[in-house]
């Protein structure tokens, strides 16, 4: 099935609508799709009525930011229900220190002569409270401070780099148990991401599985051909479900648009099996 399950619109870092990112999905081929905005319910409603109007199978998602090992992963929630009360409280949690983080991001760069950053940021943000790393790089797009998002992470965002600020998201078990309150399906997010010793994976993969995470990305946007392949091993080795999301965010910014990736490994049990 070309299931996309994992993108973004501009309730936290896309630049679309959801209903844009719905046309995006179905003219790209998408049967079974989910907006999962970072730590954010506040597009769902529009995401399922779009979808719903276009014939297009929908379900709720959401994309959680988690501290483990003093780093930042991202858990993504799927089949939730979106007006859990817990789930919104802990999100609204976890977005609480998003504005200090980014002032902070901006005075960095101020230091190594990049000005202006948290204003220049703030334009390409429809929801402040949201104000992300994604939000700075396009303002370093747009100044001439680099040619693409990605490089702006290389050069300045990124872990190590000048404007890198970390932060303390939500725990692993508290993002699990929102996701499990809210009737969803946990699913760890583009695990060729993250920078961990083959010792700190085994630890995170048992860990997850062990609080009763169902399945991990196997095919998305943010992992190469080789990730594909590496990680179906991991989700047969762990006994994880498998997941394929194109983490859209903008038109021409990311590497896969909506519904483009390749299909999952055959013998893989994907997220969706059991979903009626």
């Amino acid at each position: 099935m070309n299931a996309d399950l994992h993108c973004h619109s501009n309730f936290s870092d896309g630049v679309l609508a959801p209903a844009e990112v719905a046309l995006r999905a179905k003219a790209g081929g998408v049967a079974l799709w989910a907006m999962t905005d970072h730590d954010e319910l506040g597009g769902q409603g529009e995401a399922r009525t779009a979808a719903e109007a276009l014939g297009l199978r929908y379900v709720a998602g959401v994309e959680i930011s988690v501290t483990w090992a003093n780093r930042t992963v991202h858990m993504v929630g799927l089949a939730i229900d979106p007006e859990n009360a817990a789930l919104a409280s802990g999100l609204a949690a976890t977005r609480g220190g998003r504005d200090g983080r980014g002032r902070l991001i901006a005075e960095r760069l101020a230091e190594i002569g990049v000005p202006g950053a948290y204003e220049g940021a703030l334009k390409y943000a429809s929801n402040p409270a949201l104000l992300s790393r994604t939000h700075f790089a396009r303002y370093l797009v747009e100044n001439g401070y680099a040619e693409s998002t990605s490089d702006v992470f290389a050069r300045y965002l990124a872990e190590g780099r000048p404007g890198y600020v970390p932060h303390r998201w939500a725990a692993l078990d508290q993002a699990v148990s929102w996701i499990h309150g809210a009737g969803g399906v946990a699913v760890l997010a583009h695990p060729g991401r993250y920078k961990y010793t083959s010792l700190e994976f085994d630890e995170l993969f048992s860990a997850f599985r062990d609080l009763g995470g169902r399945a991990i990305e196997v095919v998305t946007g943010s992992h190469t051909p080789d990730q594909y392949r590496e990680y179906a091993d991991v989700a047969r080795r762990y006994g994880f479900r498998a997941s394929r999301g194109s983490d859209f965010h903008a038109p021409g910014e990311g590497r896969t648009e909506l519904g483009s990736l390749p299909m999952l490994p055959e013998d893989l049990t994907p997220v969706w099996q059991d979903w009626q």
